[in-house]
């Protein structure tokens, strides 16, 4: 069993549902594009930027050492959130469309002309133009899954477009218009099996049910911050560490380096081997606070409500016909 929302108190804690729109309380359903922000992650961003803020990893001071140490647990609480093995394996991006392109460019630069991307006919932009773009550069070759009449995917059908050539299938976790669930751990094992690594797009699936990205086995994970009541400007990457430690870097700048000489360069061991210059410092403190907010209210109990509205809607609206 599931506990119970207290759903006006929840509303309490978002300032903006405070006011009217059109002389009526506000009703915010526009959450699959962007979601409100709870005091939490308000106040923690505000507590950050008036009390310690600092660069991370880069100072000795008590700002940055204090800034770092949050910045750091922020890590660890996606890492949480998406039960990753260790933190080491979760990457702050700038969103979702960030982390996807972090793959494509790095993982991409060990794919060859022929190489296959296996795409379903349901990924949003995000997931299809980071591959057209290698696409047009390597001469890879995209893969169209297509869906079942109910908006699903057939594992069956999957497992049928793999080829040996096949060496990514990126994946919506949870469509963003069907709102329909990838069975991802199936999925995960088939491509597994013919040595195809998996990406999943979860920036509806983390919102929206409980992730364990260690029970699916995939190899990367995509979230974005604002959709998850955080802010933007953040979004998280997760990566199996073996993966991660064998991807090269694409961008370049400090602190993703190690060593730099005049004639060779050396870089960190992953995560920041692909963070390059400052990281979105406050945005992480308030991603953090979010996935916290949410793993208090309880993962499971919000997606139990959200399916019983849900289904409220639907009779409501079987009503009309």
């Amino acid at each position: 069993m599931t506990k119970a929302l207290d759903i006006a108190a929840i509303r309490a804690e978002f300032p903006i549902l405070a006011r009217e729109v059109n002389g009526k309380p506000l009703v915010y359903l526009d959450n699959a594009a962007s979601a409100q922000k709870p005091c939490a992650v308000i106040d923690a961003m505000r507590a950050a930027m008036e009390g310690s803020y600092a660069n991370v990893h880069r100072g000795l001071h008590t700002l940055a050492n204090e800034t770092t140490t949050a910045f750091e647990a922020a890590r660890k609480t996606a890492a949480t959130f998406l039960n990753a093995a260790s933190p080491e394996e979760i990457i702050f991006t700038a969103g979702g469309t960030d982390a996807m392109n972090l793959v494509a460019n790095s993982l991409g630069q060990e794919m060859a002309e022929g190489d296959e991307i296996i795409l379903s006919v349901m990924e949003h932009h995000s997931n299809i133009v980071p591959w057209h773009f290698l696409r047009e550069r390597k001469g890879v070759v995209l893969k169209w899954l297509d869906v079942t009449d109910d908006g699903e995917i057939d594992p069956a059908a999957f497992r049928a477009l793999i080829s040996k050539k096949t060496k990514l299938a990126a994946l919506s976790h949870m469509s963003n218009v069907l709102g329909a669930r990838t069975p991802a751990k199936e999925l995960t094992r088939i491509a597994h099996e013919a040595g195809v690594k998996v990406l999943f797009d979860g920036c509806q699936g983390a919102v929206h049910g409980r992730v364990d990205v260690t029970d699916i086995g995939c190899d990367f994970y995509a979230m974005t911050g604002h959709k998850l009541y955080g802010p933007t400007g953040i979004g998280a990457l997760y990566g199996r560490r073996n993966v991660l430690k064998a991807m090269p870097p694409f961008r370049g700048g400090g602190e993703m380096i190690e060593v730099v000489a005049e004639d060779y360069v050396t870089y960190n061991d992953p995560p920041h081997r692909f963070v390059a210059g400052t990281p979105p410092i406050l945005e992480a403190i308030g991603l953090g606070a979010a996935l916290q907010w949410m793993m208090g209210k309880g993962v499971d109990a919000i997606a139990a409500h959200e399916a019983a509205l849900a289904d409220h809607a639907m009779a409501e609206l079987r009503k009309l016909n």
